[in-house]
């Protein structure tokens, strides 16, 4: 490879991607709409080589156009199947809904001190209230009062494992 190549190929790393899009319009007569860096370098180093030592051989070019030629294209889209109605094709299973065994019953209030407050959540069918709002799950009352995502069953102590948070 020429240095004066080398030298081009290495500034291309250098420049911001406005730069680069200048550059290819200038190898390549075109202005370009890409924006992704790695494409730009790949493609403009690619033919700034081909340009400082020769592109492909004629007989690279002559065998490329056989392949391509030998290739089955397909001429026509593929028949479309026949559409069979949604009634037909799906059917619904209604699952048994089966509470946490780690979570108590509805009607419970869960206590724990936390940074000195002690915080209250009541335990719904569907929730848990804390504050007046109601929140879908444990961890998400646990991330309402600790800013930050934790499991909310470890956090109030519920299970075999308990532990602080």
């Amino acid at each position: 490879m020429d240095t004066n190549v080398g030298k081009e190929l290495a500034a291309l790393q250098r420049l911001t991607v406005k730069e680069l899009r200048t550059r290819y319009a200038e190898v390549f007569g075109e202005a370009t709409n890409a924006n992704n860096r790695a494409w730009l370098v790949k493609r403009l180093a690619w033919r700034l080589q081909a340009l400082a030592e020769g592109d492909l051989s004629e007989r690279a070019r002559r065998r490329a156009a056989e392949l391509a030629s030998d290739a089955d294209l397909r001429l026509n889209p593929p028949k479309a199947l026949p559409a069979v109605p949604a009634s037909e094709r799906t059917t619904a299973h209604v699952l048994a809904f089966r509470p946490d065994d780690r979570l108590p019953p509805p009607g419970t209030v869960l206590t724990r001190r936390y940074k000195g407050e002690v915080l209250q959540v009541k335990v719904l069918p569907h929730g848990f209230e804390y504050e007046g709002e109601v929140y879908g799950s444990l961890s998400a009352v646990a991330k309402a009062i600790t800013g930050s995502h934790c499991n909310g069953y470890l956090f109030f102590r519920l299970g075999d494992k308990g532990g602080d948070a």
